[in-house]
């Protein structure tokens, strides 16, 4: 062999030593970067130099936890203070007998330690024995102070134990996205459950039926059901902001509806509560007529002039509207600036004024319209 071809062997064998042995480097760096990664906790790899992968896991994590302690704290602080309402209504004679007394049931809230109860007209409107049970399933006879049927507004008395007094916030300032929390005994049986939802609105108006508006309703979608009513609607802060008072399950074209549910806002309720706790009952303005509404349907079917107002059926004798000269087949179409129509009914056009304060009626009395001036009086529990 020459020494050109030794030399050259020699050169290859060194070539592939050298290949031979930078592989092994690199299979021995990969084997080591791989027993480095999958040894070691997940979070020691995430790269820190990505602020959005980051930053998103910290957000959801923490938030939450915070979201959902700021809702327990809120119930925790409130709860104490809400009271499931029992009352009876007694039986009935009837052409068959006496009918057996039926109980109802809903909520309601400690708003003065001296043992005062808000709750809604309708749960104990009617009744003639109440009783109270606590959170801790003690019970306590109530008596009732006072109503107001068109606010849907009770104040209950008793003189058992106050567990605690709940604090009334501001609904002034509530907005549309904001968290809440209904408090109360759906059904009765189930005390002091606990749901949450937001804010859907504020000023809402739900038309009873019976000729007037519940008007500046909050709005929200937490879960609220029979038994509920009168319990409290709650902010973050555990201030009540709102008395639940009714749901809407369906419309009137028959489509059904979930989530719909409405509270009369707090300030509304410190108003009538406290005027209630100071005189036994709430004062509206009274003319003292007897009156049916009047709508487009009915204007049609029985000829009348007017699409919208109230037909007075009775006048009530020595009332403000007798001395104002107001008789039974007038039709009142405006009270003051207001227009009687669709969404501006009577009462809540009346109820704009108070006792003392001289009123214009717009009436059309044998298709000939003029103007009544009425001077209100104080609306007691009997009028």
């Amino acid at each position: 062999m020459t020494l050109k071809r030794l030399l050259y062997l020699m050169l290859i064998v060194i070539v592939a030593g050298t290949s031979a042995l930078a592989g092994a480097a690199a299979g021995g760096m990969a084997v080591y970067q791989y027993l480095r990664i999958y040894r070691t906790p997940a979070q020691a790899v995430l790269p820190v130099d990505t602020p959005a992968t980051s930053a998103a896991t910290q957000v959801l994590s923490i938030n939450t936890t915070e979201f959902q302690t700021t809702i327990t704290q809120a119930a925790e602080t409130a709860g104490p203070a809400v009271v499931t309402v029992v009352g009876t209504i007694p039986g009935q004679q009837t052409f068959f007998g006496q009918t057996a007394d039926s109980t109802v049931s809903g909520s309601g809230v400690f708003i003065r330690a001296d043992g005062y109860v808000l709750t809604n007209n309708h749960v104990v409107e009617g009744t003639q024995d109440i009783k109270i049970v606590l959170s801790d399933g003690s019970q306590q006879n109530a008596m009732l102070v006072g109503a107001d049927k068109y606010a849907d507004l009770a104040v209950l008395k008793t003189d058992g134990k106050v567990p605690a007094v709940a604090s009334l916030g501001n609904s002034d300032v509530l907005k549309p996205g904001e968290t809440v929390i209904a408090i109360g005994s759906p059904l009765g049986d189930f005390k002091n459950t606990v749901t949450v939802g937001v804010v859907s609105a504020t000023g809402r108006s739900i038309d009873t039926g019976e000729g007037y508006q519940i008007e500046d309703l909050i709005q929200t979608d937490a879960a609220i059901n029979q038994g509920n009513s009168g319990g409290p609607l709650v902010n973050l802060a555990g201030q009540v902001v709102g008395i639940n008072t009714l749901i809407v399950r369906a419309s009137q074209s028959g489509t059904v509806a979930e989530g719909l549910g409405f509270s009369v806002p707090v300030n509304t309720a410190r108003a009538v509560a406290e005027q209630i706790i100071q005189k036994g009952y709430f004062s509206r303005p009274y003319i003292g007529i007897g009156w049916q509404p009047i709508t487009p349907y009915l204007a049609a079917r029985y000829g009348l002039p007017v699409q919208w107002g109230i037909y007075v059926t009775r006048v009530v004798p020595n009332s403000p509207a007798i001395k104002a000269g107001l008789q039974v087949d007038d039709m009142i179409t405006r009270i003051g600036d207001v227009t009687l129509d669709e969404t501006h009914s009577y009462i809540n056009a009346l109820f704009a004024y108070q006792a003392g304060d001289t009123i214009t009626l717009t009436v059309v009395r044998s298709n000939q319209e003029m103007q009544v001036d009425v001077t209100l009086e104080e609306a007691r529990a009997n009028q």
